[in-house]
């Protein structure tokens, strides 16, 4: 569950640092170094390709569950699972999904995960299932022919929202209480009116990210300004704060957040056409997204993916079609650490990155 492409790969990689806190729990971050600094026998953590059989699927959904157990949500209505790390797939697409774009998934363990398809009207959909795959549940399907859904998040295993490009003006919620099984649309009384052109991107699902039982931003692009709105309350009443991540099109915006609290969080984004620079493709946050700055080394492109590393305050990492940056300074300095394409990231607490994209590419990180 979210709180908060070249086959080459880099000859940076990453390195893992363990240390000891109370009881005797490990305190992992994770750090990028040049491979060659720890000589010819050092192993380190690397994105490491795990075959998803599916080369046809771009995967712009991704839920980790832990170091073996993933789900992916992509084109053609293909959802896949694995619970052994990656070694082998298993596709447990929804029936009769094979026109459906799905975007987002959200799973809370190895049976149980939400999916969500995006588009106009009857294509924005959500499936829940609680098998693993083997059957899935219709819980929503737009009726509205003006909304389009994009991303969703859950605070925990029962409450969540999605959220729908503006209809009259307002970017739309729906909220369920009983972990997906059913929605309702929220008033929009509490949100702030979007600007002209202002929409949401389907890029990573992350541009609808929670942190804590309340709290969730939505990142925003296509107008002058590109924003971060945010909720205390689960998405009733919303403030917005501009962001400094390349706008005034709408191929640019915020594309995706992370927080590791209710207070930090980081901000991705740019320009998503190939032939089209991202000057300044990152920022961050230390008031819950009152204020966001820019970084001071960005990222060198557009990224569409973001995930703090396991157990780091101040280690992330980001992922677009050009590469995965990090950045050990909580958001401030970013370095590109492999070359590899990718739209989406996911960590969890043991340690288990996961990175997926196009061509049914998908990693973990790996020693």
């Amino acid at each position: 569950m979210r709180r908060s492409g070249s086959t080459r790969r880099s000859g940076r990689t990453f390195r893992t640092i363990a240390a000891g806190v109370a009881c005797g729990a490990a305190l992992a971050a994770l750090t990028a170094v040049p491979a060659q600094a720890h000589g010819p026998e050092r192993r380190v953590p690397r994105w490491e390709l795990k075959d998803s059989g599916t080369p046809e699927v771009r995967f712009r959904g991704l839920s980790a569950v832990s170091r073996n157990t993933a789900w992916l949500a992509g084109t053609e209505g293909t959802v896949l699972r694995t619970t052994d790390g990656g070694t082998s797939w298993r596709n447990v697409s929804p029936p009769g999904a094979g026109e459906l774009q799905f975007r987002d998934v959200e799973a809370f363990d190895t049976r149980r995960a939400v999916v969500l398809a995006i588009g106009e009207g009857e294509a924005s959909r959500l499936y829940r299932t609680d098998d693993g795959g083997v059957t899935w549940t219709e819980s929503f399907r737009n009726t509205d022919a003006r909304a389009f859904y994009d991303c969703m998040t859950f605070f925990d295993h029962r409450h969540g929202l999605a959220m729908s490009d503006p209809v009259d003006g307002r970017f739309r919620i729906l909220s369920t209480g009983d972990g997906g099984r059913s929605w309702k649309v929220l008033p929009d009384a509490g949100m702030p009116a979007a600007l002209e052109g202002e929409a949401g991107f389907a890029a990573s699902g992350q541009c609808l990210v929670s942190s804590g039982p309340k709290d969730v931003w939505l990142a925003t692009g296509g107008a002058a300004r590109a924003r971060v709105l945010h909720s205390r309350d689960r998405g009733l009443t919303w403030t917005a704060a501009d962001a400094p991540i390349p706008a005034g099109d709408p191929a640019r915006g915020v594309f995706a957040l992370a927080f590791r609290d209710r207070t930090h969080g980081l901000a991705v984004g740019g320009d998503y056409r190939p032939d089209q620079t991202s000057p300044q493709a990152a920022a961050r946050t230390h008031d819950a997204g009152r204020r966001w700055q820019p970084a001071d080394t960005p990222p060198p492109a557009y990224r569409s993916g973001v995930a703090w590393l396991p157990h780091s305050r101040t280690t992330a990492v980001a992922v677009g079609p050009t590469g995965t940056d990090l950045t050990t300074d909580g958001g401030r300095t970013w370095r590109t650490v492999d070359t590899g394409s990718y739209d989406t990231v996911d960590c969890t607490p043991d340690l288990g990155c996961w990175a997926a994209g196009e061509k049914g590419r998908v990693a973990r990180l790996e020693s």
